[in-house]
Protein backbone atom coordinates (compact mmCIF):
# COMPACT_ATOMS: atom_id res chain seq x y z
CA UNK A 1 0.00 0.00 0.00
CA UNK A 2 1.29 3.07 -1.23
CA UNK A 3 0.59 6.55 0.39
CA UNK A 4 1.12 10.30 -0.97
CA UNK A 5 0.70 12.96 1.25
CA UNK A 6 1.21 16.45 -0.34
CA UNK A 7 -0.01 20.38 0.72
CA UNK A 8 -0.34 21.76 -2.58
CA UNK A 9 -1.33 25.56 -1.90
CA UNK A 10 -3.91 25.21 -4.42
CA UNK A 11 -5.20 22.65 -6.35
CA UNK A 12 -5.82 24.08 -9.69
CA UNK A 13 -2.41 25.73 -9.58
CA UNK A 14 -0.59 22.18 -8.74
CA UNK A 15 -2.31 20.01 -11.65
CA UNK A 16 -1.31 23.29 -13.85
CA UNK A 17 1.83 22.42 -12.84
CA UNK A 18 2.27 18.77 -13.49
CA UNK A 19 0.25 17.56 -10.71
CA UNK A 20 -1.23 14.61 -12.34
CA UNK A 21 1.42 13.71 -14.50
CA UNK A 22 3.88 12.90 -11.79
CA UNK A 23 0.94 11.11 -9.93
CA UNK A 24 0.48 8.73 -12.74
CA UNK A 25 3.83 7.77 -11.97
CA UNK A 26 3.60 6.56 -8.15
CA UNK A 27 1.01 4.21 -8.13
CA UNK A 28 -0.18 5.56 -5.38
CA UNK A 29 -3.25 3.93 -3.47
CA UNK A 30 -4.28 6.89 -1.82
CA UNK A 31 -3.33 10.43 -1.82
CA UNK A 32 -3.91 12.68 0.51
CA UNK A 33 -4.30 16.64 -0.50
CA UNK A 34 -4.06 19.58 2.28
CA UNK A 35 -4.87 22.98 0.97
CA UNK A 36 -6.77 22.98 -1.80
CA UNK A 37 -8.33 26.41 -1.89
CA UNK A 38 -11.72 25.43 -3.78
CA UNK A 39 -15.15 24.38 -3.29
CA UNK A 40 -14.97 20.83 -3.06
CA UNK A 41 -17.76 20.63 -5.75
CA UNK A 42 -15.34 22.17 -8.16
CA UNK A 43 -13.01 19.42 -7.53
CA UNK A 44 -15.67 17.50 -10.21
CA UNK A 45 -16.56 19.96 -12.19
CA UNK A 46 -13.35 21.51 -12.99
CA UNK A 47 -12.47 17.92 -13.73
CA UNK A 48 -9.96 17.75 -10.98
CA UNK A 49 -9.73 13.94 -11.06
CA UNK A 50 -6.80 11.82 -11.93
CA UNK A 51 -7.66 9.01 -14.10
CA UNK A 52 -8.15 5.66 -12.30
CA UNK A 53 -9.27 7.60 -8.55
CA UNK A 54 -12.15 7.93 -6.93
CA UNK A 55 -12.40 11.81 -5.26
CA UNK A 56 -13.65 12.84 -1.68
CA UNK A 57 -12.96 16.32 -0.73
CA UNK A 58 -14.22 18.79 1.95
CA UNK A 59 -13.89 22.88 1.71
CA UNK A 60 -13.82 25.63 4.28
CA UNK A 61 -16.30 28.40 4.50
CA UNK A 62 -13.40 30.68 2.87
CA UNK A 63 -11.35 29.00 0.32
CA UNK A 64 -7.91 30.67 2.04
CA UNK A 65 -9.14 28.16 4.96
CA UNK A 66 -7.14 25.47 2.69
CA UNK A 67 -9.28 22.26 2.96
CA UNK A 68 -8.56 18.89 2.68
CA UNK A 69 -9.16 15.92 0.30
CA UNK A 70 -8.39 12.36 -0.24
CA UNK A 71 -8.06 10.42 -3.97
CA UNK A 72 -8.30 6.49 -3.66
CA UNK A 73 -8.05 3.80 -6.04
CA UNK A 74 -9.97 1.77 -3.61
CA UNK A 75 -13.82 2.43 -2.39
CA UNK A 76 -14.11 3.40 1.06
CA UNK A 77 -16.10 1.74 3.73
CA UNK A 78 -17.23 4.70 4.54
CA UNK A 79 -15.77 8.46 4.37
CA UNK A 80 -16.06 10.74 7.61
CA UNK A 81 -15.91 14.31 7.30
CA UNK A 82 -14.36 16.70 9.79
CA UNK A 83 -13.78 15.06 13.58
CA UNK A 84 -16.47 16.51 15.21
CA UNK A 85 -14.75 20.45 16.37
CA UNK A 86 -16.87 22.78 14.88
CA UNK A 87 -13.90 25.52 14.39
CA UNK A 88 -12.13 22.91 12.40
CA UNK A 89 -14.93 21.24 10.41
CA UNK A 90 -16.25 24.92 9.25
CA UNK A 91 -12.59 25.05 8.20
CA UNK A 92 -12.56 21.69 6.31
CA UNK A 93 -9.40 20.67 8.08
CA UNK A 94 -9.97 16.98 8.17
CA UNK A 95 -11.58 13.89 6.08
CA UNK A 96 -11.27 10.21 6.65
CA UNK A 97 -11.53 7.54 4.55
CA UNK A 98 -11.77 3.80 6.33
CA UNK A 99 -10.50 0.89 4.33
CA UNK A 100 -11.26 -2.99 5.60
CA UNK A 101 -7.88 -3.05 7.41
CA UNK A 102 -6.84 0.63 7.93
CA UNK A 103 -8.42 3.89 8.10
CA UNK A 104 -6.68 7.00 6.26
CA UNK A 105 -7.17 10.54 7.20
CA UNK A 106 -5.89 13.64 5.69
CA UNK A 107 -5.23 16.88 8.28
CA UNK A 108 -4.73 20.41 7.87
CA UNK A 109 -3.97 22.84 10.63
CA UNK A 110 -3.85 26.59 10.52
CA UNK A 111 -0.54 28.22 9.32
CA UNK A 112 0.79 30.85 11.87
CA UNK A 113 3.54 31.63 10.35
CA UNK A 114 5.10 35.49 10.33
CA UNK A 115 1.47 36.02 11.14
CA UNK A 116 1.53 34.93 15.46
CA UNK A 117 0.15 38.35 16.50
CA UNK A 118 -2.73 38.97 14.29
CA UNK A 119 -5.76 39.09 15.09
CA UNK A 120 -8.51 36.70 13.64
CA UNK A 121 -11.29 39.07 14.47
CA UNK A 122 -12.71 36.98 16.98
CA UNK A 123 -12.83 38.11 20.64
CA UNK A 124 -9.29 39.23 20.46
CA UNK A 125 -7.65 35.78 19.02
CA UNK A 126 -4.33 35.92 17.54
CA UNK A 127 -3.71 33.64 14.66
CA UNK A 128 -1.50 31.75 16.84
CA UNK A 129 -4.13 31.38 19.27
CA UNK A 130 -5.99 29.80 16.54
CA UNK A 131 -3.60 27.30 15.87
CA UNK A 132 -3.17 26.68 19.09
CA UNK A 133 -6.51 25.93 19.74
CA UNK A 134 -7.10 23.18 16.77
CA UNK A 135 -3.84 21.28 17.94
CA UNK A 136 -5.06 21.12 21.42
CA UNK A 137 -8.62 19.82 19.68
CA UNK A 138 -6.96 17.66 17.22
CA UNK A 139 -5.09 16.16 20.16
CA UNK A 140 -8.04 15.27 22.18
CA UNK A 141 -8.97 13.80 18.91
CA UNK A 142 -5.79 11.59 18.83
CA UNK A 143 -6.17 10.84 22.17
CA UNK A 144 -9.61 8.77 21.46
CA UNK A 145 -8.16 7.25 18.72
CA UNK A 146 -5.65 5.98 19.85
CA UNK A 147 -7.83 4.15 22.09
CA UNK A 148 -9.51 1.75 19.02
CA UNK A 149 -8.59 -1.43 17.99
CA UNK A 150 -8.88 0.06 14.71
CA UNK A 151 -5.49 1.10 13.03
CA UNK A 152 -4.97 4.78 11.50
CA UNK A 153 -2.53 7.08 9.29
CA UNK A 154 -2.84 10.35 9.09
CA UNK A 155 -1.30 12.84 6.24
CA UNK A 156 -1.21 15.77 8.11
CA UNK A 157 0.20 19.02 7.47
CA UNK A 158 1.14 20.26 11.33
CA UNK A 159 2.52 23.48 10.28
CA UNK A 160 5.00 22.58 12.75
CA UNK A 161 8.58 20.90 13.25
CA UNK A 162 9.56 18.45 15.80
CA UNK A 163 13.36 18.52 16.57
CA UNK A 164 16.05 20.30 15.49
CA UNK A 165 17.08 17.65 13.21
CA UNK A 166 13.68 19.06 11.29
CA UNK A 167 14.47 22.64 10.69
CA UNK A 168 16.77 24.77 9.31
CA UNK A 169 19.33 26.70 11.58
CA UNK A 170 16.98 29.92 10.95
CA UNK A 171 14.19 28.30 12.89
CA UNK A 172 16.59 28.01 15.48
CA UNK A 173 17.41 31.23 16.27
CA UNK A 174 14.02 33.21 15.25
CA UNK A 175 10.40 33.17 17.44
CA UNK A 176 8.98 31.86 14.24
CA UNK A 177 5.64 29.63 14.55
CA UNK A 178 5.94 26.04 13.37
CA UNK A 179 9.02 25.75 16.54
CA UNK A 180 7.81 27.08 18.83
CA UNK A 181 8.41 25.77 22.57
CA UNK A 182 4.63 24.92 23.29
CA UNK A 183 4.59 23.58 19.44
CA UNK A 184 7.40 21.60 19.80
CA UNK A 185 5.85 19.99 23.56
CA UNK A 186 2.37 19.52 21.89
CA UNK A 187 4.85 17.09 19.49
CA UNK A 188 6.59 15.84 22.17
CA UNK A 189 3.01 14.82 23.58
CA UNK A 190 1.92 13.33 20.17
CA UNK A 191 4.62 10.92 20.12
CA UNK A 192 6.38 10.08 23.59
CA UNK A 193 2.83 10.35 25.70
CA UNK A 194 0.44 8.94 23.46
CA UNK A 195 2.70 7.00 21.70
CA UNK A 196 1.70 7.66 18.22
CA UNK A 197 4.48 6.84 15.18
CA UNK A 198 6.31 9.83 12.77
CA UNK A 199 6.35 7.28 9.69
CA UNK A 200 9.25 8.62 7.88
CA UNK A 201 11.28 8.71 11.18
CA UNK A 202 11.06 5.20 11.77
CA UNK A 203 13.32 4.45 8.66
CA UNK A 204 15.12 7.95 7.74
CA UNK A 205 17.25 9.74 11.10
CA UNK A 206 19.02 11.38 8.85
CA UNK A 207 19.04 15.86 9.10
CA UNK A 208 18.07 18.44 6.40
CA UNK A 209 14.38 15.70 5.36
CA UNK A 210 12.98 18.60 4.88
CA UNK A 211 9.30 19.38 3.21
CA UNK A 212 8.47 22.85 3.53
CA UNK A 213 10.26 25.99 2.08
CA UNK A 214 8.61 28.76 3.48
CA UNK A 215 8.66 32.03 1.48
CA UNK A 216 8.83 34.25 4.52
CA UNK A 217 12.19 32.61 4.54
CA UNK A 218 13.45 33.56 1.01
CA UNK A 219 15.11 36.58 2.42
CA UNK A 220 17.63 34.36 4.41
CA UNK A 221 20.73 33.77 2.95
CA UNK A 222 19.65 30.13 2.26
CA UNK A 223 15.92 29.57 1.64
CA UNK A 224 15.24 27.53 5.32
CA UNK A 225 13.66 24.29 5.14
CA UNK A 226 11.47 22.60 7.92
CA UNK A 227 9.73 19.39 7.99
CA UNK A 228 6.27 19.79 8.88
CA UNK A 229 4.09 17.25 6.70
CA UNK A 230 3.70 13.66 8.31
CA UNK A 231 2.31 10.29 8.41
CA UNK A 232 1.36 9.54 11.75
CA UNK A 233 0.48 6.14 12.46
CA UNK A 234 -0.98 4.30 15.13
CA UNK A 235 1.16 1.81 17.09
CA UNK A 236 -0.30 -1.50 15.76
CA UNK A 237 1.21 -0.61 12.31
CA UNK A 238 4.27 0.37 12.84
CA UNK A 239 6.12 -2.86 11.73
CA UNK A 240 4.28 -2.43 8.57
CA UNK A 241 6.59 0.43 7.04
CA UNK A 242 8.64 -1.12 4.02
CA UNK A 243 9.76 2.57 2.66
CA UNK A 244 9.60 6.05 2.41
CA UNK A 245 10.85 9.66 1.34
CA UNK A 246 10.42 13.09 0.67
CA UNK A 247 10.27 13.75 -3.02
CA UNK A 248 12.00 17.18 -2.95
CA UNK A 249 13.20 17.56 -6.55
CA UNK A 250 9.08 17.52 -7.19
CA UNK A 251 7.59 20.95 -6.44
CA UNK A 252 3.99 21.86 -7.01
CA UNK A 253 4.03 24.61 -4.16
CA UNK A 254 6.61 24.68 -1.58
CA UNK A 255 5.93 21.46 0.02
CA UNK A 256 7.16 18.61 -1.16
CA UNK A 257 5.56 14.81 -1.87
CA UNK A 258 6.15 12.27 1.40
CA UNK A 259 5.60 9.06 0.05
CA UNK A 260 5.56 5.82 2.22
CA UNK A 261 5.16 2.21 1.47
CA UNK A 262 3.28 -0.09 4.20
CA UNK A 263 2.72 -3.58 3.93
CA UNK A 264 -1.07 -3.35 4.55
CA UNK A 265 -3.98 -4.37 2.16
CA UNK A 266 -6.00 -2.34 1.19
CA UNK A 267 -8.44 -3.71 -0.97
CA UNK A 268 -11.21 -5.87 0.07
Amino acid sequence: MRVVSISVNGLEQAVEKGFFDWLAEQDADVVCVQDHRMRAYEVEDRNLIPEGYEAYFIDGELNEHGGVGIYTRHFPKAIMYGFANEQADREGRFIQADFDKVSVACVLAPCALGREEELTGEDDLTVLDHKDEFMDAFGVHMQKTLRKRRQFIFCANLQTAHHVTDASPLYHKTDFSGFLPHERAWLDRLFDEMGTVDAFREINKQSNQFTWWPEQTEGSRKKAGIRVDYQLLTPGIRKTIRDGWIDEETRFSDHAPVIMDYDIEIGF
